[in-house]
């Protein structure tokens, strides 16, 4: 996560005005279900547009368990996201194992730290395909 409520509630007033570009790479919101509480959260994460998708990376800094937005969509795939102005329902998927180099290439190019989560954890750190619904 990037850095918290008060980040999504400006991204969400300005329409990605502010919070889209942060720290050099960009921001988008996913909404997810709770697997549980079925309550709705939101959470900034660093994306990249990967031709009619969008690719999110579940790395939790390189943590062994994955983020809890990641566990939210295995549960419930079926999501919301928002890329500036943009909101839209969309489907979430983990990249084939044929897909992610090639993804995950595009993700690490946007943020290099995503090379050092990996030697942190023995877990497979997962891409995620938004496609819009």
């Amino acid at each position: 996560m990037l850095y918290g409520k008060e980040h999504v509630e400006r991204y969400q007033a300005t329409d990605g005005a502010e919070g889209h570009d942060w720290q050099g790479t960009t921001a988008a919101l996913l909404t997810t279900t709770g697997r549980r509480s079925g309550t709705k959260h939101t959470t900034p994460l660093i994306y990249q547009k990967y031709g009619d998708d969008y690719l999110l990376v579940a790395s939790k800094g390189g943590a062994d368990a994955p983020p809890e937005w990641y566990l939210n969509l295995q549960a419930n795939p079926e999501v919301e996201f928002q890329v500036l102005g943009d909101k839209f329902r969309a489907h979430a998927r983990t990249a084939t194992p044929e897909e992610k180099p090639g993804m995950w290439q595009v993700m690490a190019a946007a943020w290099p730290d995503y090379d050092e989560y990996t030697k942190k954890t023995d877990r497979e750190i997962p891409v995620v395909v938004i496609e819009r619904a």
